[in-house]
């Protein structure tokens, strides 16, 4: 995933872009990069790898470093960002958020023309978003060149562009499948993917863009470059994990989404059987305790904290790059609340499952402190896709997935044929799946939230939900 954050015409935009940025780590742990711009020195630029340092961390000498009255700002889970790129229109620092599925198609498509040419990186890769300046380059203009962008590449592309003149461009990619936010106060204006980060800042909502918009924005103006399109496939997964608790998408609370997420869950419960025999119900956290709570009001279950996370020096579990290191980080974070577990009947309810891995560390955890019993639920539908537009499972392979995996067990590919009724609950295959998943773990039960119950806790409407990764649509 990634995010980022930009401020034009301010006295001290670095201090805005500084905070602005950090404020957006909980969408990203690999790279992160500051550009800026001063009418004396120019555009400037540092970045980071923040894998195993907090970004105030590595960016905390940045103002001694550089002056800038605009600047942008970048999380990024992949590429180093942002870049600088003098080109025939002008010099800019630009970075983007998304994924290119075309991106090899596109690098062969350029390096066939002469004299052309990228700096490659380990492996002969290309930096993403060297490819779209590139691109961009091409064309007679930066709106032409966002246009090129939009129109030639299969996948998510939101971009951020800070000129050499200290004016911004801000692009929400084509689908709208991610946020982009324009806020304003009384020295000037700012663009972000989350709307929280500028409203802690001082500033206001002025707009939000709809898919596929882009703005030229200065110190006392926004102005609209390109039109947004009509429809939109905001990625629903936003309101299901990505997205902070108080941030709001489309008019839409995270948090209170997840809240009746976790109401619909009980209500399912009841309809198909019964709320379990329970003690308390928890949530995976941090993501999982508004799930929780919703699910434990209710049905008139006590809610507990079971477990906790130890945040101070233990960064996310899927930061490591590898797998086995993830595991050991969520082991070493995860505490118990013994008085909510110790010959206790639980109910926890996580976010999602998508490998597995966490999963299983949790329930063990749950067990080896004295739980008597563990139901789980997953607050939405079986990840049954690998994420082709934002990436969000990081998984390369698609029998990555715990559910591929256990469908591959059930009946061969054979299964991949049927595999919306693997996604239902009351489908013979669909029970099957998912008591193959809890006898695994040793689950008392486990279910899922279904597809028409993670819409409706969303509360827009399903033509403008990308539900991808639950049912291979957009």
């Amino acid at each position: 995933m990634g995010g980022f954050f930009g401020v034009a015409g301010h006295g001290d935009a670095l201090t805005d872009v500084f905070y602005g940025t950090d404020y957006h780590s909980h969408l990203g742990t690999h790279r992160a990069g500051i550009a800026g711009y001063d009418v004396k020195i120019g555009l400037q630029r540092e970045i980071h790898d923040i894998e195993n340092t907090p970004f105030r961390t590595r960016f905390e000498t940045i103002f001694d470093e550089m002056k800038a009255s605009s600047a942008i700002g970048c999380i990024s889970d992949y590429d180093p960002q942002p870049l600088l790129i003098r080109s025939r229109y002008g010099t800019f620092a630009i970075c983007f958020v998304g994924v290119i599925n075309n991106k090899e198609e596109l690098i062969q498509e350029y390096l066939a023309k002469p004299g052309a040419h990228f700096d490659a990186m380990t492996g002969g890769q290309v930096n993403s978003v060297e490819l779209i300046a590139a691109m961009m380059a091409e064309e007679d203009s930066y709106i032409d060149g966002i246009r090129a962008i939009q129109r030639r590449i299969d996948g998510t592309a939101s971009l951020l562009i800070l000129k050499d003149d200290g004016t911004l461009l801000a692009a929400r990619d084509f689908r709208g499948r991610i946020p982009l936010f324009v806020g304003e106060n009384e020295d000037g204006r700012c663009v972000s993917f989350e709307p929280f980060p500028y409203r802690k800042l001082g500033y206001r909502t002025l707009r939000e863009l709809g898919p596929g918009e882009a703005v030229e924005i200065t110190s006392s103006r926004v102005t609209t470059v390109i039109e947004p399109q009509k429809d939109m496939k905001i990625c629903a997964f936003l309101w299901t994990y990505y997205g902070y608790p108080n941030s709001c998408y489309e008019g839409k609370g995270v948090e209170q989404s997840r809240y009746r997420n976790g109401e619909i869950l009980a209500e399912n419960d009841r309809k198909n059987g019964g709320i379990p025999e329970l003690d308390y119900v928890g949530g995976v956290p941090d993501s999982g305790l508004a799930y929780g709570q919703g699910y434990a009001f209710e049905s008139g279950v006590a809610f507990g904290r079971p477990m906790l996370k130890y945040t101070p020096t233990w960064s996310r579990s899927f930061t490591p790059s590898r797998q086995s290191e993830r595991n050991r980080v969520a082991h070493m974070k995860q505490l118990p609340i013994t008085d909510y577990i110790d010959q206790k009947n639980l109910l926890i309810v996580d976010d999602s499952i998508v490998r597995g891995t966490q999963l299983r560390e949790t329930v063990d955890f749950l067990y080896r402190n004295g739980a008597k019993s563990v139901h789980m639920r997953a607050a939405c539908p079986p990840i049954l896709f690998s994420c082709k537009y934002l990436n969000f499972s990081r998984s390369n392979d698609e029998m990555e997935l715990l559910t591929r995996r256990v469908i591959m067990d059930l009946e061969g590919e054979e299964g991949f044929e049927h595999l919306d009724e693997y996604q239902d609950g009351t489908t013979e295959r669909g029970r099957a799946m998912r008591d193959k998943i809890a006898e695994q773990f040793h689950f008392s039960s486990l279910e899922y939230q279904t597809l028409e119950g993670t819409i409706e806790a969303i509360g827009l409407p399903r033509c403008q939900l990308c539900t991808y990764c639950w049912n291979g649509e957009e």
